[in-house]
């Protein structure tokens, strides 16, 4: 079997790459390009043209899904397989996702649902896989345990630097809008679970947030209004506030790392170390911090979020909002622990840094089931059996 695989700086190229060829027994060949995430590009189409008329490929395989690809795989009738991790990702609200080539696996029943009842045959449910193996590596080399390890640690971004967009507008806006998305924000932020922000942008809203940062879709896009204003504006200031805000509570009673992109975001009480190396320090943090944060990023309706399998997978302890499709592959309070609000949160940091023997439990059990039922090889046997 001949893959093509599009490579490109992404989470699980390694465990992909080793488990296709080593599991699979695929002959597995890289391709990459600096336009890979354009929408248009005829370089990237020559360059890819070329590529694929090297060789009689079975199957070309991506994290993440591009639209460019899909466009090359149609013109050569070549299966294209992409497994999503991130969200939110536009790209998926391209036209070219309909192709009868693709098979688009999603990691959120939700936006699953929404695709797949909107009309496209192309897309599937996939939970994200976990891997042992990046923990097993970084544990035989030198590293730092004073900074890796930790009491609670949460790594992720703030969205404190130029990606928030919501700030960016905010002071252009009517006051009356500024004061009807403030409580929008403040509201979603008390409900877990369930997103409602798209649908609270209503017409008179969506046209002030025009007037003021204009939207027009790519040309292949169908991506509306409410999807993109909700997921890349308000989600992102609602991830910032209240992320800070959760970890700024919990450093009131406890030592707390933050390892994110901005080295300059300061919060009372808590070690920012600034970023992290994904793959010498990163699994090394997961697995040597006593309580992993996760905080879901809205746009992630119900699915499991990469940051999730990853501490899973390094033997961590999770300690999450509520997901529900965390809660339908993993059982609460035995291989995880989700939270209800941020006096909760904090009430289970103190418990089970106060229970160590039910949190070392609690984290084995959590390993064990993601390195066996969600492995790279299950997920990827599943998938090709699907494509293939």
């Amino acid at each position: 079997m001949n893959v093509l695989y599009l490579d490109w700086p992404c989470y699980g190229r390694e465990h992909a790459l080793k488990s296709m060829k080593r599991d699979f027994h695929f002959e597995v060949d890289l391709f990459s390009h600096d336009s890979y995430s354009d929408r248009f590009s005829d370089v990237f189409d020559k360059a890819f043209d070329t590529a694929l008329e090297k060789k009689n490929y079975d199957l070309v395989f991506s994290f993440n899904f591009y639209p460019l690809v899909a466009e090359g795989c149609k013109r050569h009738n070549i299966k294209y397989a992409a497994l999503v991790y991130d969200s939110p990702q536009v790209k998926l609200y391209s036209y070219r996702i309909s192709y009868p080539t693709n098979y688009v696996f999603l990691f959120d029943s939700t936006e699953y649902r929404r695709l797949h009842d909107g009309g496209l045959s192309t897309v599937y449910y996939a939970v994200l896989p976990a891997s042992g193996d990046a923990i097993n590596d970084c544990l035989t080399k030198p590293y730092d345990r004073n900074r890796v390890q930790a009491e609670v640690s949460f790594v992720g971004s703030l969205y404190d630097e130029e990606h928030n967009f919501y700030d960016r507008v905010y002071d252009r806006l009517p006051e009356f809008t500024k004061g009807y998305l403030d409580a929008c924000i403040q509201a979603q932020k008390l409900v877990q679970g369930y997103n409602f922000l798209e649908e609270v942008l209503y017409p008179d809203i969506l046209d002030a947030l025009q007037a003021v940062e204009p939207y027009a879709p790519y040309p292949d896009g169908v991506e509306t209004l409410p999807y993109v204003y909700a997921s890349y504006y308000l989600g992102r200031k609602l991830a910032s506030i209240e992320r800070a805000e959760n970890l700024q509570k919990i450093a009131a009673r406890h030592s707390v790392k933050l390892f994110t992109q901005d080295i300059s975001r300061r919060i009372e009480g808590v070690e920012n170390l600034g970023p992290c190396d994904y793959i010498k320090e990163l699994p090394l943090i997961f697995h040597f911090s006593r309580i992993n944060l996760n905080f879901t990023y809205r746009s992630i309706q119900s699915g499991i979020p990469l940051r999730c399998m990853e501490i899973l997978g390094a033997g961590g302890f999770l300690l999450s909002n509520y997901q529900a499709d965390l809660c339908e592959y993993f059982i609460p309070g035995e291989d995880f622990v989700y939270f209800e609000d941020t006096d909760d949160l904090v009430a289970k940091v103190d418990y089970y840094l106060a229970h160590e023997d039910e949190r070392k439990a609690i984290a084995q059990r959590g390993s064990e089931k993601a390195l066996s039922e969600h492995s790279y090889k299950k997920c990827l046997g599943e998938i090709f059996e699907k494509v293939l």
